[in-house]
């Protein structure tokens, strides 16, 4: 689980700006109209709901899994190329990740309006309720991160997969009011993205290889 858990955090991490440019619009639209403590209330919201996608994904599949060894290690393999793709998402060398964003787009549509009202009233119920809504919003990130939380083979485990995710991604959000234009225009540039991918990637086939010789498929 300890492995686990540092792909979680290297994912959100490695994701900084695609979140930048996911959500940073959302984010800097509180740059100086709410403290510290709001903004993190906000974002605390964002990442409950990580958890919560977290434990009903890794309930469901652990569950069909039924925690066979073969079949826990198959959905790994699964997790690492869909982690390999995410690393050629992220690094702009296909795009396949985004028609995965278009299924949210329906639901988050329909929660948007709302989000937006809650965002607006500054106090932490709504602000929380906001954030939470917040981690609906359709992300290629985020699903790449599922699929891990898939493989964890529980609801807890899935919930801390996720949570350490969203953990990893705080970085980014929370201090993007704070952040200089030339560090944003950094996150945001080929060059990081791509060589954040590349460690993506081959975090990914590294999963991969430890799958298949669980299977003894290669030695």
């Amino acid at each position: 689980m300890t492995i686990d858990i540092f792909a979680a955090v290297l994912m959100g991490l490695a994701g900084a700006g695609h979140c930048i440019m996911m959500c940073g619009g959302i984010a800097g639209a509180f740059a100086g109209r709410v403290n510290t403590f709001q903004l993190l209330t906000y974002n605390i919201g964002r990442i409950v709901s990580y958890s919560i996608a977290g434990a009903l994904i890794g309930a469901a599949v652990g569950s069909l899994a039924g925690f066979a060894e073969n079949g826990l290690i198959g959905l790994r393999i699964f997790a690492a190329f869909i982690l390999i793709l995410f690393g050629l998402y992220l690094g702009q060398w296909w795009f396949g990740l985004r028609y995965l964003e278009r299924l949210g787009q329906p639901l988050w549509r329909q929660l948007q309006p709302l989000a937006s009202r809650m965002r607006a009233n500054h106090s932490y119920p709504m602000l929380f309720s906001a954030g939470m809504l917040w981690g609906w919003l359709p992300c290629g990130l985020v699903y790449s991160a599922l699929s891990w939380a898939a493989v964890s083979g529980s609801a807890t485990n899935g919930a801390l997969y996720m949570a350490a995710f969203g953990v990893g991604t705080l970085p980014a959000m929370f201090a993007f009011g704070w952040l200089s234009h030339t560090l944003q225009q950094f996150l945001k540039s080929k060059g990081f993205r791509q060589i954040m991918a590349a460690i993506m990637i081959v975090y990914g086939l590294w999963t991969l290889i430890i799958a298949l010789r669980q299977l003894h498929l290669i030695n």
